[in-house]
């Protein structure tokens, strides 16, 4: 059949199972905005406040369902206003497909009226970005896009496709999706059983695991490892929920912010299996003494991260549920007590600290994870309440935490929110915030109200950009530049002026009756609460410096 570009279009989406997109109109995608009208009882456009926005909720869509987002933008500053979030999935490895206008192939490279090159723009923070400028190479580069951003290490990818393109016709033929194949033909024989010998070997084994493991869906095989293994398990910000959190042998998060018991256990143990982690400088501190005691085994779909950042003594390279799947089959049951013991120790030696005297994050935090009971899809900005949010609540599934982890995006949460309550319908979404993050994207309120969606906004208002304040608290002298938010936004009129019902938490006692309220509407809800401007995130590890070295709030106030 002989369709235009902007059916083309259409119908590769649904092809590739695709249900609803994330976008903004404008000039250079009124032709693929007008195919969609005709298309509107089969896909689902959700119409956000900025473009941002849009991959924002492309990205919580693809994380919370472990499908591929796909956002609309035009061109120029349409386009250039999703650079931030393609970034925020490429380095967190979400498979996301972008797909942008630009002017008609004749008016290229002469400064048109909002041209950009975008697929130049978007090379370093894409697995693949391309230019389409013939109809004939539509339905192929689409085709191409999504099987890239899934195959392997996902990530996102961005086509472009010029006007004129999206207004010509071609011959559409109809093709079946290609299976997405698990990575196999690089796990090798001989790495296996390098891999199985070291298992076998350690006295105090601890496992690592990070997003590579949700990516892969490998959550059951990751659980089956270290219980034969008989190990600890710590995760890393990305690995929330790839391990049940309260199974005695989680540890809490690894690094700059992780747990005592964690950050001395991967100290202390003769053998660190690395599962899908990238060791980033956030968990491992100085890598030239990171798990100083112990050799490393390090499993991952990508080879380019084996000694990247760390080295290793030996790795797997393959998906990690078959490479995890042919380990179990082969390991038999170990066993460690002695050593498990001497972590639980460390666990009840050194439990986060949570006050309840007066109204703290963490305790807002403990009590959403205790009224939800670990149930709900929790998505954040990026700060103090995200740090608070992974070591207070109790994450039990995979695909329940989203929050950017390697750009560290400030005003991610309330977009991904968003495609995060569309991927997971019947779900309870929170988003926590902090209130300098919420004002960056406040504006998708609008969204989440026009489309009533019933996601409920928590934001801890310290008055102050908190983790800046923290750091310049700590190893700035106390010189607080530019930190200090001392403004008179009432974030509760700003709630209701878009639609939303509005709370504010001031203490303690009102936070279970308020929240737990809040979440029963199943309507639009942000809950402020006010908290003190120089709470802090403990344990810390100076950037930098050995995880060994993690210091507490104690250990802070008797150095001052």
């Amino acid at each position: 059949m002989r369709l235009t570009g902007s059916q083309i279009i259409m119908e590769c989406l649904l092809e590739q199972g695709v249900d609803t997109i994330f976008g903004y109109p404008g000039g250079a995608v009124l032709n693929i905005y007008d195919a969609l009208y005709e298309y509107s009882d089969r896909l689902r456009h959700v119409l956000t406040s900025h473009e941002q926005g849009a991959a924002h909720a492309a990205d919580g869509y693809a994380r919370a369902s472990g499908k591929v987002g796909v956002c609309f933008a035009t061109s120029g500053p349409g386009a250039t206003n999703l650079v931030t979030g393609i970034a925020t999935a490429y380095m967190d490895s979400i498979p996301m497909v972008a797909i942008t206008g630009n002017v008609a192939v004749n008016a290229l490279g002469k400064d048109s009226f909002q041209e950009i090159d975008i697929a130049g723009v978007t090379m370093p923070i894409t697995k693949y970005s391309t230019i389409v400028k013939d109809v004939r190479e539509l339905a192929p580069a689409i085709r191409k896009a999504f099987r890239l951003a899934q195959t392997g290490r996902p990530g996102p990818v961005l086509l472009d496709v010029t006007k004129d393109v999206t207004a010509a016709t071609t011959e559409f033929y109809p093709v079946e999706p290609e299976p997405i194949r698990r990575q196999s033909h690089t796990i090798r024989e001989e790495d296996l059983e390098q891999a199985l010998e070291m298992l076998k070997a350690a006295k105090r084994p601890f496992v690592f695991a990070g997003g590579g493991v949700i990516s892969a869906e490998a959550v059951e095989e990751l659980t089956e490892l270290a219980h034969k293994l008989d190990a600890p398990v710590t995760c890393t910000l990305m690995g929330q929920g790839a391990f049940d959190q309260a199974d005695p042998a989680y540890t809490g998060m690894l690094g700059m912010h992780g747990t005592k018991a964690s950050n001395l256990g991967v100290t202390d143990c003769d053998l660190l299996v690395a599962v899908g982690v990238r060791f980033s400088d956030r968990c491992t501190g100085d890598p030239k003494t990171f798990a100083k005691n112990a050799r490393i085994l390090q499993l991952d779909v990508d080879e380019a991260e084996i000694n990247k950042n760390v080295r290793v003594d030996a790795s797997v390279i393959g998906d990690l549920k078959l490479v995890l799947g042919k380990l179990n089959d082969r390991l038999d049951q170990q066993s460690h007590g002695e050593w498990q013991e001497q972590i639980q120790e460390q666990k009840r030696r050194y439990p986060l600290a949570c006050h309840s005297e007066q109204l703290t994050g963490p305790y807002v935090i403990q009590t959403l994870s205790e009224i939800t009971q670990g149930n709900a899809v929790i998505t954040t900005d990026v700060g103090q309440h995200q740090m608070w949010t992974a070591q207070f609540y109790t994450f039990r599934k995979p695909r329940t935490f989203l929050s950017s982890g390697g750009l560290g995006t400030m005003g991610y949460g309330l977009g991904a929110s968003i495609g995060a309550q569309f991927a997971r319908p019947q779900e309870q979404v929170i988003n926590v915030s902090g209130d300098g993050c919420f004002r960056m994207n406040l504006n998708e309120l609008a969204t989440v109200t026009r489309n009533n969606l019933p996601i409920v906004t928590v934001i801890l208002n310290n008055h102050v950009l908190g983790m800046v304040r923290q750091w310049q608290t700590l190893f700035y002298g106390k010189r607080y530049s530019q930190t200090v938010l001392e403004d008179k936004v009432d974030f509760v009129k700003v709630a209701e002026a878009m639609g939303a019902k509005g709370y504010r938490i001031t203490r303690p006692e009102e936070a279970e009756p308020v929240l737990r309220e809040a979440i029963g509407l199943r309507q639009p809800v942000v809950v402020e609460c006010v908290i003190h401007n120089d709470d802090k995130v403990f344990p810390m590890v100076a950037p930098g410096g050995n995880i060994e070295d993690v210091f507490s709030e104690e250990d802070w106030e008797a150095t001052e």
